[in-house]
């Protein structure tokens, strides 16, 4: 027997790298990966969305709007030109003093200012450094502003200040646009008040202004009492019915009474001051029926004396002078005929 140790014995094939699977178990187990979904080559393109074409259509001009945007405002930009964002509005009560302000810097040496009023045809307030028109005489220039002194109705408008001034890119032109209102008080309005009404008769009475300035509001009086605008809420003796509306200035009264008899006046009021005119008294009575009835009978009477005159007139043969005359033409008449007859008749006997 050889001498020596013996040789190992081989290794299962378990343990055998050789024969070992480079894929795990499991992944050899799983089936294999569907490619990503798609349209096939058999499978025709699906038709377009509108919606979503529509979109995009809409994105598109957007973005072009965006783009002319931009390129005017570098053009804005590059001339040099620039407008107020803020519209101002000033408020001045009529006679009194108002400032016109423009916003822009203290005036300088080579800044070039103008004033205009715009309208249906544009008018010069400031030009060529001086005031122009009826604004010499009562306005003053402070930097870029005006300050009327005695401000008037008709100096409410729409005014725009341009301010020009060189500048490292050019000449560079600066505007700014307001309004003056100007708030005037109201005159004496003007009242219609009947001086008499019959009773149960709907009676108007009104009262109106056209200076004011916002519109003024109407309140009436009777007898130097106010009236209220709900008659409900007045005492029960007066009057309920009338109806007031104090934006046009009318006072009616559905079925006037006799505890409407006074002395009424109308006042109109606006947020500057308040005029009222003159009272006026109204006078309500009943219908006199014994009066109608009196006329009536007297109406009467007069015709039916006219018709006595008539039938007197008549038996007195007032009346009959033209049948007379027409009695005596006709016998003449036949005078002359008779007459002739006889001369006829004499010349055969000759």
């Amino acid at each position: 027997m050889p001498s020596g140790p013996a040789p190992p014995l081989p290794r299962t094939s378990r343990s055998s790298p050789a024969r070992r699977s480079s894929v795990p178990p499991r992944a050899a187990s799983r089936a294999p990966a569907l490619p990503p979904p798609g349209p096939s080559a058999s499978e025709e393109p699906a038709a377009p969305d509108p919606a979503k074409m529509a979109r995009r259509s809409r994105h598109r001009l957007l973005l072009l709007v965006l783009r002319y945007l931009v390129v005017a405002l570098d053009y804005h930009k590059a001339y040099g030109f620039s407008a107020s964002k803020d519209h101002q509005v000033v408020t001045a009560i009529e006679y009194q003093e108002v400032i016109l302000a423009c916003k822009y810097p203290k005036k300088t040496i080579s800044s070039r200012l103008e004033w205009k009023k715009l309208g249906r045809s544009v008018s010069f307030v400031y030009y060529q450094q001086a005031l122009q028109g009826d604004f010499k005489d009562r306005a003053e220039m402070i930097d870029f502003s005006i300050r009327i002194k005695n401000v008037t109705r008709s100096d409410a408008g729409k005014y725009r200040c341009e301010v020009s001034a060189p500048s490292e890119q050019g000449q560079n032109l600066e505007e700014d646009t307001l309004t003056l209102e100007v708030l005037v008080a109201p005159a004496v309005p003007s009242c219609e008040v009947p001086s008499s009404a019959l009773r149960g008769t709907v009676v108007e009475l009104r009262c109106q202004d056209k200076e004011g300035n916002p519109a003024p509001e109407y309140t009436w009086f009777k007898d130097g009492i106010r009236l209220l605008e709900n008659p409900k809420l007045g005492s029960p003796s007066a009057n309920s019915s009338y109806t007031m509306n104090t934006k046009s200035g009318t006072l009616q009264f559905n079925t006037v009474s006799k505890l409407d008899s006074g002395e009424y006046s109308c006042e109109a009021r606006n947020s500057v001051g308040h005029r009222r005119c003159p009272g006026k008294r109204m006078q309500v009575d009943d219908l006199n029926i014994s009066g109608i009835i009196a006329a009536v009978v007297v109406v009467a009477l007069v015709i039916s004396v006219c018709g006595l005159g008539v039938c007197y007139a008549q038996r007195k043969g007032y009346f009959s002078k033209e049948t007379s005359f027409q009695k005596s033409s006709s016998a003449s008449k036949a005078t002359a005929m008779s007459e002739n007859d006889f001369k006829h008749t004499k010349s055969f006997i000759i």
